[in-house]
């Protein structure tokens, strides 16, 4: 007698999902350098099913589904800063929705745009003369998600978008040219902020604290960072947790004129 297989659309859905679950998970624990603790989950949850649900041994399942409630509660602790990069991200991706829906009623799209384009010129033109000059920098442009809590650790601005204010503050003698300069809602609203550097293990030792700040401040919000070399005068720029280096100033305005049209 034949065993036949049933697979509905509610499977497959299910199906799809969890592929989604999973893959978004691989790709958390691959960004903080814990890519073996992804295969060692993988590997325990598949002799788990076995156990439980194809074999069906009753004292060896019953240890093994403890260890799994316990252990949900153990994956919580351990990746907390991922699971909360997690759940930021979902929610600026519902804040982008909502936003542009708002600015599409009720805003003055042309104006909005310019203002944008100007913005965009003034930093593109302070990146471009860092370089020449071999002027460290690091400038976070917030989009959606709140940067209150870096703003509040340097010293408050408010000034507009400038390239020679921006140049100015990173000259090498300036008192604020090591930290962050964060620029949100079209203005300057800090600089010196002291930024979070990522924990991934996979960035290359070459690269300074300002690259490993940019990557940090992506990782946990929807902010884009552009960053200086002072060693080499190059440019560069993270977003999402993924780091762009040496480009081009007209490869770097294509980006953020891309960018923040989106938002």
């Amino acid at each position: 007698m034949g065993i036949g297989f049933h697979i509905g659309l509610k499977d497959i859905i299910d199906i799809v999902l969890v592929a989604i679950l999973l893959y978004q998970l691989f790709r958390l624990l691959r960004r903080s350098g814990a890519l073996n603790v992804f295969f060692g989950i993988m590997s325990f949850v598949i002799v788990w099913f076995l156990v439980s649900y194809v074999f069906k041994m009753d004292l060896l399942g019953g240890i093994l589904n403890r260890v799994v409630s316990v252990g949900a509660f153990a994956l919580i602790v351990l990746f907390q800063d991922e699971i909360k990069r997690f759940f930021s991200r979902l929610g600026s991706r519902r804040e982008l929705f909502v936003a542009s829906v708002f600015r599409r009623f009720f805003s003055n799209g042309n104006q909005e745009s310019e203002k944008t384009d100007y913005n965009i010129v003034q930093i593109v033109l302070a990146c471009r003369s860092l370089s020449k000059r071999q002027m460290g920098g690091l400038i976070v442009i917030g989009r959606n998600n709140n940067l209150d809590a870096h703003i509040n650790t340097g010293e408050k601005i408010d000034a507009t978008i400038n390239s020679r204010l921006i140049e100015s503050i990173f000259f090498k003698n300036s008192p604020l040219h090591d930290g962050a300069m964060i620029i949100a809602n079209n203005r300057i609203q800090a600089a010196g902020c002291i930024i979070p550097v990522s924990k991934n293990q996979e960035i290359p030792r070459r690269l300074g604290l300002r690259h490993r700040a940019a990557l940090g401040i992506t990782e946990h919000s929807d902010a884009i960072a552009v960053i200086v070399s002072e060693e080499t005068g190059r440019i560069s720029y993270a977003f999402g947790g993924e780091l762009m280096v040496n480009v081009k100033a007209e490869e770097l305005e294509a980006f953020l004129s891309g960018k923040m049209s989106d938002q």
